[in-house]
Parts: structure tokens; sequence; C-alpha cells
């Protein structure tokens, strides 16, 4: 569910103790939109179980993106941050077991990349590398 501010989302029974709707909202700083944010209980089930998976924060570098800014970064046309997707600074992190956590926890899209994982829970599974990442992943 699109929500056109992240200020304007009642927080109240909010029930994921260690994310917020600012950090998940359009990074754009309002300048293309007011802090859109998307809202979905399911994702961030999935998001707090990984957080408690592996033990450490996430820290989440984008979340939701508004049209303009997503093609301001050069986001795919389609991509799954229009809805909701994270991509999650790996620093401090094991890459290995941050990605063999998320996909024991259910997210289908991963996206791979030098500094960070790109995660998602689209229907159809997808996984690929961002440029100059593939020999980082290779074990």
């Amino acid at each position: 569910m699109l929500i056109r501010s992240f200020t304007l989302f009642d927080t109240s029974g909010w029930r994921w103790p260690h994310f917020s709707p600012q950090e998940l909202s359009c990074k754009c700083g309002g300048r293309l939109c007011g802090g859109e944010y998307w809202h979905d209980p399911e994702f961030l089930d999935a998001l707090e179980a990984l957080r408690a998976a592996v033990g450490q924060p996430l820290v989440i570098n984008s979340g939701h993106r508004c049209a303009l800014w997503n093609t301001h970064v050069g986001g795919a046309a389609h991509s799954m941050h229009r809805q909701i997707a994270v991509d999650i600074a790996l620093a401090w992190h094991d890459r290995f077991a941050l990605l063999a956590a998320a996909q024991q926890g259910g997210f289908t899209g991963i996206g791979l990349g030098r500094h960070f994982l790109h995660l998602d829970r689209r229907s159809k599974p997808a996984r690929w590398y961002y440029s100059g990442s593939k020999a980082l992943w290779e074990r």
C-alpha cells in the first residue's frame, strides 16, 4: 500500500522494532516526492526475521523509490523499489551468511552488489549481479 509520505503513516501498532517508515521511504529528500512509503507487513515481517537471523543491524541504503528518484538513480523501469525492496549495506556483515539468511527467509529477488545486497519478494524468483560484483560473490 503506497503512502504519499512516511509522515502521514500512522505508526500506532508498529511491530517492527528495528525498522521505521522513514528509513524505508524514498530517499529523494522531498525533492521529487513527499517521502513516499510503501507499507507491506509481510515484507516487514521477513525483514525483521532477517535481522534476527543475522543478529546485527541492517543498514538500509535504499527502500521504496518514487518514479522520479528511481529514474535519477538509474533504477530499472519496473524496479521492485517502486513498491518495496531494500538494498542492505554489506559493511560489518559476512556477505555469504547474509545471503543465506535472506534466501532462507523467503526473499526471492536477490541482487548481488559490491557493497550491498538487494532484496525483494517478487513472485518469480530472480538473481543477478551488479557491475563488478560477480567475483566477490563466488567462492
